[in-house]
């Protein structure tokens, strides 16, 4: 049975908190890159949309992809990079030497990255508004169960990247900007799986964000829920959260045995 002490959780959350409130350098890198992805991405959508004439709809799919891409991506950032924080910070040892569990550890990253999200999510669609004539709100409640789904995917993508992080040592952090984006050519973000080749269509059905980018589209297009994406996301993630669970919780038994937590920070 996994005991969860929630005080310690939002000891743990706080202590993430304080370096923000500390750090201006911090606080611009919440809202920094996704200002200026929605800024690259929107003056795309507009181009686009001129070139093809009335293309209203290709707007909508790249912002929306955009955003929710974003969300994905902030999720597992907050992770991994708040885990790195503490190898940077030579504190890893510290954490795990007190009475922290390891599953309050993650958890207060977890509360972490859904904080991000609602920050960054508003921040976002507010500046599709004002910029680009994009209410994403317009749509509802139809698009919850695919950012819930992103949410998801982004955790256990997160632990995963902690626990290679974990197991090859501080020379793997680039792990935690580049695994997002080694999903993002196969999750159709901005364009459907059918512009895939045949051979990689399999693969992107297979990841469980393909199903919430396409289930997104469906929603922007009028088409309602796609409750067969919904399905086959949550199936997705389940295998994925289960699978991350088990690789950090190895990883970190061989860390224990091995002296891995000394040497990270070494």
């Amino acid at each position: 049975m996994i005991s969860l002490n929630g005080e310690r959780i939002m000891a743990l959350l706080l202590r993430q908190l304080y370096l923000y409130r500390r750090s201006l350098i911090r606080q611009l890198e919440i809202v920094y890159w996704p200002v200026m992805d929605l800024l690259l991405w929107g003056f795309v959508s507009l181009y686009v949309g001129r070139l093809r004439g009335g293309g209203a709809i290709a707007i909508a799919y790249l912002l929306g992809g955009m955003i929710l891409w974003d969300i994905f991506y902030r999720v597992q950032q907050s992770i991994s990079v708040s885990f790195l924080e503490d190898v940077w910070t030579r504190n890893l040892i510290n954490v795990f030497v007190s009475p922290v569990s390891t599953a309050e550890f993650i958890a207060a990253m977890l509360l972490l990255g859904v904080m991000k999200v609602i920050v960054i999510g508003f921040l976002l669609a507010a500046l599709a508004i004002a910029l680009y004539a994009f209410n994403i709100f317009q749509y509802g409640l139809p698009l919850i169960p695919f950012v819930l789904n992103l949410l998801l995917s982004g955790w256990g993508i997160g632990i995963i990247t902690m626990a290679m992080i974990l197991r090859f040592g501080q020379g793997a952090e680039m792990l935690a900007w580049a695994i997002p984006f080694l999903f993002q050519p196969f999750s159709a973000v901005f364009y459907p799986v059918a512009v895939l080749p045949a051979a990689l269509r399999l693969l992107a059905w297979i990841l469980p964000p393909t199903h919430a980018f396409e289930g997104m589209r469906s929603v922007l297009s009028g088409g309602g829920i796609a409750w067969g994406h919904v399905g086959w996301a949550l199936a997705g993630n389940a295998v994925l959260l289960a699978l991350s669970a088990f690789v950090f919780a190895q990883v970190m038994r061989a860390a224990r045995e091995q002296g891995l937590l000394m040497r990270i920070e070494g």
